[in-house]
């Protein structure tokens, strides 16, 4: 029979924050597939829990992938972790997921901590719909692509960032998104948390001095929304006339004054039958 693949959220500093499932997962599994076995065995020494473990990141995924699940279809049950956090979010175990669901191998999911989640609900922005835009690449010609697809985004955006990227990072979001309100969020749950509610220009200006430390999530504000401009059903008509004055038969300008205005057809084909009446400036 074959095993699992469970994924555990782990702590994203404080090891206090692990849930007893997860510590129960670690302890049960046959072994760990690991971002880096070093920071994960400083994890099990914490829990004193021995399991083997086997490493799986961004460079070695495919292989490693490979084995992982065939390992699990011969009865083996895995527990996934990463660094910090939950596995498969801005993680090579996303692909591990994918693998196992073509294989069709059972995966499960203990909740734990994200950096995500915990910059959100303290940022001060709207938490309501938000879009999560993980790290920027370090490709110039695809940070511009991403950041111009951003620009009239009007849901809070939230980023990671590393500390020696962060400087460039915060010059390239306000040229690109303008002044925009920013909540910076540094090693959060850590002894050194900071949590700073700034602008886009104010951080670049602070950071251009200052040699940023520590792992950083940035929450930025969305773009504003346009107020709509309500047309009048006579204004709609106008529209629709001028288009019957140049040309155009009525049906057609309604349709077209009605797809520009949001105005029913009908409504607009009302009124300028009315206007019709005299002719005089159709002649």
């Amino acid at each position: 029979m074959a095993g699992t693949l469970t994924l555990v959220g782990t702590p994203i500093g404080n090891l206090s924050d692990l849930p007893p499932r997860a510590q129960t997962a670690l302890s049960e599994c046959d072994f760990i597939a690991a971002e880096d076995t070093r920071v994960t065995l400083k994890l099990l020494n914490h829990l004193n829990i021995k399991k083997p473990m086997i490493s799986y990141y961004e460079h070695n995924k495919r292989e490693r992938g490979e084995e992982i699940c065939s390992r699990i279809i011969l009865g083996q049950n895995c527990a996934l972790v990463t660094d910090a956090g939950m596995p498969a979010i801005s993680d090579p175990g996303e692909d591990l997921v994918a693998l196992c669901c073509e294989y069709g191998i059972k995966v499960q999911v203990v909740p734990g901590p994200s950096a995500v989640i915990t910059a959100l609900a303290v940022s001060g922005l709207p938490a309501g719909r938000f879009t999560f835009e993980g790290f920027l690449s370090v490709n110039k010609r695809n940070r511009r692509e991403h950041l111009a697809e951003l620009k009239c985004e009007h849901r809070t955006m939230v980023f990671y960032e590393a500390p020696h990227k962060l400087t460039a990072t915060l010059k390239d979001l306000l040229h690109s998104l303008g002044d925009r309100r920013v909540t910076i969020a540094r090693e959060l749950t850590k002894l050194h948390e900071e949590v700073i509610y700034t602008t886009l220009k104010q951080a670049t200006e602070k950071y251009r001095t200052m040699q940023p430390r520590g792992e950083f999530v940035l929450i930025i504000e969305g773009a504003p929304q346009q107020q709509k401009v309500e047309i009048t059903a006579d204004q709609a008509a106008t529209i629709a006339y001028d288009l019957v004055k140049q040309g155009h038969s009525t049906s057609e300008a309604a349709k077209q004054a009605a797809n520009q205005t949001g105005v029913k057809k009908s409504e607009i084909y009302r009124l300028i039958c009315k206007k019709i009446e005299n002719r005089a400036d159709l002649l």
